[in-house]
């Protein structure tokens, strides 16, 4: 199922990743560069094993534990309902 943000969330890029705002209730959420990728991938449309796979090759790690991670930040954005999946 496609990820899309929240319709009251609005993203933007910064140099150190991306800022996540819900306008209805003036919370904001930070993400890293890292997290700011695997958001835009999710947004793309990209499944989690793909994306995991990119941050793996691209920062060297297990795949593993990339995968742990990247779960980790979806879960974190859907508890926090800024995606919908």
């Amino acid at each position: 199922m496609p990820v899309r943000l929240h319709p009251d969330v609005v993203a933007t890029d910064t140099d150190d990743g991306t800022v996540l705002l819900n306008e209805r209730t003036g919370r904001y959420w930070q993400l890293n560069a890292t997290g700011g990728q695997v958001l835009r991938r999710l947004l793309d449309g990209h499944e989690a094993t793909r994306i995991a796979a990119e941050v793996a090759d691209r920062h060297r790690i297990d795949h593993q534990r990339a995968a742990l991670d990247v779960a980790a930040v979806i879960e974190q954005l859907r508890t926090a309902q800024l995606v919908i999946a």
